[in-house]
């Protein structure tokens, strides 16, 4: 019987059988290969949860995924038998106020996998087999399964290097070198940025910053005022991506930039103060980038056209049954950048 790992509650992960179900029109079965672990699902299994999202039921985490096709329900034709797909876990229904004006990633009734948002929750993707609709399948051949699993969070990068703008050109501050911040030197790099400067506490992920691309590299506990000489009088960087959820990144971050800059924020952590004055005055704008949709396509290609190189956050691998130590490792950020559990042999 199918294995799938669920949260029960902060420190609580239990592998379990479930049921393999069967297939309905337009489906397929998926053989999982790689499944990464996600800072959400660090959230979850860390904290029970984050700011207002919390377990309420055992959820089966995970939502970056991979695996070769294992069954086809009648009339799936873009697809065959063993290929090798990456699945996107979001799924908007298509049909609410904000699906219709061309939003799916902020759908009302979304179903992204292994989300507590909802109740009940969405049940997520870490599990040997998984029954999906064949529109969530991109075939990723010239690929591994390693690197089609990194398709979701390179999505997240490339949604919100989109969110900023035109990038030729721009000088880009990174705070934040976790796998969603790294994601984005690599996507706002091909995107045009003349200089991106790439901030964190921990010298391990700016190591790995500077090889995905990185012109400078600061460490903010070492250095706290490291940022400093890009302050100017009015600031000196177009482009804020902030992708730790911390206050004080933040805040550093925003000083740092020039009139009519702009600030994407990505990090999750909870609410946060701003200082809005300098906002204001400088007539700064400030968008937020969650999740993603059209870019899960636009991310296996560019991965398979070797436009967009993932292999350096590949850091850890492990066998699904040793899922204690591969969130023990995920959550040790002087060791790891991307823990991926492994489901079947690659």
């Amino acid at each position: 019987m199918p294995r799938a790992l669920f949260a029960h509650a902060a420190r609580d992960l239990r592998l379990s059988d479930v049921a393999d179900g069967s297939l309905g029109p337009g489906q397929v079965r998926i053989a999982m290969q790689r499944g990464g672990i996600c800072g959400s699902d660090l959230h979850y299994f860390n904290h029970g949860g984050f700011g207002a999202v919390t377990l309420r039921e055992p959820m089966i985490l995970g939502h970056e995924v991979a695996g070769f096709v294992a069954e086809l329900s009648e009339g799936v034709e873009l697809l065959s038998l063993g290929d090798l797909v990456a699945v996107t876990p979001s799924r908007p229904c298509g049909n609410c106020s904000e699906c219709l004006r061309g939003l799916p990633n902020q759908c009302l009734n979304m179903r992204f996998y292994g989300s507590a948002m909802p109740f009940p929750h969405i049940q997520g993707a870490f599990r040997d087999s998984l029954i999906v609709e064949a529109g969530q399948c991109v075939v990723a051949t010239g690929l591994d399964a390693s690197q089609a699993a990194m398709a979701e969070p390179l999505s997240v990068a490339l949604h919100a290097v989109s969110r900023a703008g035109p990038m030729l050109g721009k000088r880009v501050l990174v705070t934040g070198c976790g796998p969603i911040g790294i994601l984005v030197i690599l996507a706002a790099r091909r995107a045009g940025a003349a200089q991106i400067i790439a901030t964190d506490i921990a010298a391990p992920v700016l190591e790995i910053a500077r090889r995905c691309g990185a012109d400078v590299t600061l460490n903010t506990a070492n250095d706290p005022d490291a940022l400093s000489p890009y302050l100017g009088t009015k600031g000196t960087l177009d482009v804020l991506f902030e992708c730790s959820g911390a206050q004080a990144a933040l805040g550093a971050g925003i000083a740092t930039l020039r009139a009519r800059g702009t600030v994407v924020q990505l990090g999750l952590s909870g609410d946060m103060t701003l200082p809005m004055m300098m906002i204001t005055a400088r007539e700064l704008s400030l968008t937020g980038s969650f999740r993603f949709h059209e870019t899960f396509p636009l991310a296996v290609r560019m991965m398979q056209d070797g436009l967009i190189d993932v292999a350096p956050l590949l850091t850890h691998s492990f066998p699904l049954a040793d899922f204690a130590e591969a969130f023990a490792t995920a959550n040790d950020r002087t060791r790891a950048m991307k823990v991926q559990l492994v489901f079947g042999p690659c």
